[in-house]
């Protein structure tokens, strides 16, 4: 492994972080020490925030460096117990360079709320920020998975449905995930699917 101290492209992986961080916490998105943030390197590395910290004050020194299996490349160092998720989208798609996992109150509310194991957005335009949509006219499926504290076990009922996840995918009463090619990819899908969430939270609520 390089050392970081001294690494360029870990202090832009960092620094990309450190301001997705500030943004998500500016909207609400990350409360207390929810959510976490990871980069992966062009030589395989991956950077991932520190478990623990406010995302809105987000600093370097909290981002850690970890290898593709999810262990910390400092010992001292303590990641996510969330981080597995992380790694899980990195070794499905070479093509993730970034991964966002965030707790709104709409994506909360709804996982919540939702009986069927998916919900489904039609009609709307900023369903084109999602790879692959070229109309609104068009409905994507956002998986529901149950909360569960056994990461492990989660992953391997996330795994089989991979494949065909296009917004990402949320944890009932939890909060969701997504991933780009880059982190300007995934918060831009981030903030897609917040909106997507909020929009879909008040007609809900509306129709009420």
């Amino acid at each position: 492994m390089l050392n970081t101290t001294s690494d360029t492209a870990w202090t832009e992986a960092a620094w990309k972080i450190v301001r997705a961080g500030q943004r998500m916490d500016q909207r609400g998105w990350v409360p207390a020490t929810a959510g976490n943030l990871s980069v992966r390197l062009d030589d395989g590395r991956i950077a991932i925030t520190r478990s623990g910290g406010h995302k809105g004050f987000l600093t370097e020194q909290d981002v850690i460096q970890i290898t593709p299996e999810g262990v910390p490349l400092d010992p001292a160092n303590r990641a996510s117990a969330e981080t597995l998720l992380h790694t899980q989208l990195y070794a499905h798609d070479p093509s993730i360079g970034a991964v966002l996992h965030g707790h709104s109150v709409a994506a909360t509310i709804l996982s919540m709320d939702e009986p069927t194991d998916a919900i489904t957005l039609a009609g709307y335009e900023v369903l084109k920020v999602f790879e692959g949509q070229t109309t609104h006219e068009t409905s994507l499926d956002l998986p529901l998975f149950h909360n569960d504290q056994d990461i492990a076990r989660l992953a391997t009922v996330v795994a089989p449905k991979l494949p065909e996840m296009r917004l990402g995918y949320l944890i009932r009463g939890h909060g969701v995930y997504v991933w780009g090619k880059d982190m300007f990819t995934a918060l831009a899908r981030l903030e897609g699917l917040e909106f997507l969430l909020a929009c879909h939270l008040a007609r809900l609520q509306k129709a009420r």
